[in-house]
């Protein structure tokens, strides 16, 4: 970042990099403050793809840097937001950065962007990235991080005047692969209760965390979960419209 106006990084799920980059903009930011006394520096304003990511994450890295939320780190999402007048990184969905871009073309109040999860290719990422090759022609100040889990980020790299990629090391944790073929016309509820009980049998310690494509999926999965006999176990749905 310190070379390079635009970087890409490409690194496993699990290797830190949606909590670490925005910590080491700041970082960046800072030192370049330094040498520009009367400069205020801008924010550092980190996207997710959902809104959960984006507040959970801003808890996160506020946690690690001893801030409370709305302080140091922020976040802004649909129908909530804790951004103050401190803030300096500010965690929000692709989706209200992109609405930014209406009132501010040139996302001033911006030095750093970090677009993270850019391998999902959505509509409003694909629009932001392709948006911010113009605004970089105009704001020579302005940095660009896109965050990939994939290693297909030559195109972002290309897009970008071959900008440089970056590989993030794989998992700070030991991750095995297991699979538990599906039978014959097993609906997918009883195909996640069959593995919780397989994985409740080889270790009962620790926590699963089962990932489906939707709020229904994940209420049919708990209701059917809650009527089996898991000893010591609590079954706790979560999707984007828990409050």
């Amino acid at each position: 970042m310190r070379s390079s106006r635009v970087v890409v990084v490409v690194g496993e799920t699990g290797s830190g990099k949606t909590t670490q980059l925005p910590k080491m903009a700041l970082e960046l930011i800072r030192e370049s403050a330094k040498g520009h006394p009367g400069r205020r520096a801008g924010r550092i304003g980190c996207t997710q793809p959902r809104r959960l990511a984006a507040t959970s994450v801003a808890r996160r890295v506020a946690e690690e840097m001893g801030e409370r939320e709305g302080g140091l780190v922020g976040y802004q999402v649909r129908f909530a937001e804790k951004v103050s007048e401190h803030t300096e990184v500010k965690f929000m969905t692709d989706g209200i950065l992109l609405a930014e871009t209406q009132r501010d073309r040139l996302l001033r109040q911006y030095d750093t962007l970090i677009i993270d999860e850019a391998h999902e290719r959505s509509l409003n990422i694909d629009f932001l990235l392709g948006y911010f090759h113009g605004v970089l022609e105009k704001r020579k100040d302005l940095r660009l991080v896109i965050s990939s889990a994939t290693l297909d980020a030559g195109r972002f790299s290309e897009f970008y005047g071959n900008a440089p990629v970056v590989e993030v090391e794989g998992r700070t944790y030991p991750v095995e692969d297991r699979f538990l073929p599906v039978e014959q016309d097993e609906e997918l509820r009883h195909h996640v209760a069959r593995a919780v009980d397989w994985i409740s049998q080889v270790d009962d310690r620790g926590d699963v965390l089962v990932f489906l494509p939707g709020e229904r999926e994940i209420r049919e999965c708990a209701k059917l979960l809650e009527g089996r006999f898991l000893p010591d176990t609590e079954i706790l749905p979560v999707y984007a419209r828990l409050s």
